[in-house]
């Protein structure tokens, strides 16, 4: 038996969190997978995974031996690469996921020095507001803006910071006035992003220390962008991302109101499944991200 080749299959069956996938994405027979695990598990003398009619889940051994498969066969592949190629050259395809917004507003103006850079390399890019699974779907790097980020087998590289900015439209604070308090906010139109963390509220840290606020929407969207059009419009009251907000205040569409309450500081992160962090893709698209943002 391939001792690689079955701890290679171990990992996909992790990683697809199915035989029948792992199967078919190896081109082996879903039989001749189950011999390759039950070899290794009779190799170690211990049980890997944990096999029902309708699940299956890791060994605390698994879970272990798991980690260790990562870190020796991404060292093997990475020898092999840079024996290969010119640990220079770049090519292949990188997939990447991003929140919409960001993507519109950030990568957009960046990915054709980077493509230019590397002419070789093609890129999928998958923009969407909504988190997605980074192994199930295959992405080599997503990007997530977050407060914190969730415990996961995932790598994180913190790329930079996000303040999130309360504005409005100078045409409506002069009809309707500028809020000095939170709880003026309830004599305003508000604008609320639907996939916050608190869609329903706004919690802040203001001079009398942290306060919150239900949020009277007259508008809700789950795309950051629609709610800068809204409120550049006069629509009303809303809070912005930094990168989204920033432009449209150095060119007077936007002002910033109650600007003595913060809200939380959020982050870029970049993650990826452990199989990637050592590809030389993966790893200029990240530290050419790092440099521009």
């Amino acid at each position: 038996m391939d001792h690689l080749g079955a701890m290679r299959s171990f990992r996909r069956v992790i990683e697809r969190a199915s035989f029948s996938r792992a199967a078919e994405d190896l081109g082996l027979s879903s039989a001749g997978l189950g011999k390759q695990i039950r070899w290794l598990e009779e190799r170690l003398g211990a049980v890997l995974i944990q096999r029902t009619t309708r699940r299956m889940g890791l060994t605390e051994t698994g879970r272990a031996y798991y980690e260790e498969c990562c870190r020796l066969l991404d060292e093997l592949d990475e020898v092999e690469r840079s024996i290969a190629t010119d640990a220079r050259h770049v090519s292949g395809r990188l997939q990447v996921n991003a929140p919409l917004s960001f993507g519109l507003t950030v990568l957009s103006p960046i990915l054709p020095d980077f493509m230019a850079q590397y002419p070789d390399l093609k890129i999928d890019l998958t923009l969407s507001d909504h988190l997605l699974d980074v192994v199930a779907a295959g992405f080599d790097i997503s990007i997530r803006i977050r407060s914190e980020l969730a415990d996961s087998s995932l790598i994180a590289r913190k790329l930079a910071d996000v303040e999130q900015i309360t504005c409005a439209a100078p045409a409506y604070l002069e009809k309707r006035g500028a809020p000095l308090t939170l709880d003026d906010l309830h004599r305003h139109d508000c604008l609320a992003y639907t996939l916050a963390d608190n869609p329903g509220a706004w919690h802040v840290n203001g001079p009398k220390g942290e306060a919150s606020i239900a949020i009277p929407a007259r508008l809700s969207a789950n795309n950051s962008i629609m709610l800068r059009d809204m409120i550049v419009a006069g629509m009303g009251i809303g809070a912005l991302p930094s990168f989204i907000a920033k432009p449209e205040i150095d060119r007077g569409a936007l002002m910033p109101v109650l600007a003595d309450h913060t809200f939380p500081r959020r982050h870029v992160y970049a993650v990826y499944p452990t199989n990637r962090h050592l590809q030389n893709k993966v790893r200029v698209f990240l530290d050419f991200l790092a440099r521009h943002l």
